[in-house]
């Protein structure tokens, strides 16, 4: 496959999911075009919650010092990425979703009391009976402007990946913004809430079909072959 991948999240995401795809014989390119960056926050007591809520190894990484204060505590995670940064820092994995924070929470039972870390663009979730949820924002993430480079291989064809609504916005603005033609890009989605804040105009617009790292690289290197399959036409 000569398209290439273009990985535009956050480091250190970026570096492993073009890690993995590589792995795959994929052309990934790294352009990150955010920055994370640790928030102060408050720990609350630790007798006001039953275990850790985290959607994101960036809330692991960038929870500071309060976090060696819960080693032990039990953490619900949203990947396996999430998962093992969570067990680096001492944290007792107790459940790891498959397809978003949504499914994690829709496997538990009360009465639970979550504390949940996040970053300061965070996806709303549906409580169940018995489960109450306390959020504390400890990173947020700072968007980069669209570098030239990047504008010119876009504009030569190009699969991107996009893991969040707000880098969906973001990039899609900036191509914008640089007159990068949407109808020359192809878009892998982590998931339709992803997609639709991409907005329309892409050479193609899909989502994975379950909010997965892995199908996400899967869904890249189909639109990838897809866009080969064409210029040979």
């Amino acid at each position: 496959m000569t398209c290439p991948v273009i990985v535009v999240r956050p480091e250190p995401g970026c570096a492993a999911t073009v890690a993995a795809g590589r792995a795959q014989g994929l052309d990934m390119r790294a352009f990150p075009l955010f920055e994370v960056h640790p928030r102060s926050w408050q720990l609350p007591p630790d007798d006001s919650f039953d275990a850790l809520l985290l959607g994101s190894a960036n809330a692991v990484r960038h929870s500071g010092d309060a976090l060696t204060s819960l080693r032990g505590k039990r953490a619900y995670a949203v990947g396996e990425a999430t998962a093992e940064a969570a067990r680096g820092a001492g944290l007792e994995v107790a459940g790891i979703g498959r397809g978003g924070l949504q499914s994690v929470l829709d496997t538990l039972r009360g009465p639970l009391r979550l504390l949940r870390l996040a970053g300061e663009d965070h996806v709303p979730l549906r409580l169940l009976p018995g489960i109450t949820i306390d959020t504390r924002i400890v990173y947020t993430v700072e968007p980069r402007p669209l570098p030239p480079a990047l504008a010119d291989t876009l504009r030569n064809r190009a699969v991107v990946m996009l893991h969040s609504a707000s880098a969906a916005r973001h990039f899609a603005a900036e191509c914008d913004r640089l007159g990068v033609s949407r109808a020359r890009v192809a878009v892998a989605a982590l998931g339709p809430r992803i997609a639709d804040a991409a907005g329309g105009g892409w050479r193609v617009l899909r989502s994975a079909q379950i909010a997965d790292e892995r199908a996400l690289l899967a869904l890249a290197g189909d639109l990838c072959h897809a866009s080969d399959e064409a210029k040979e036409r």
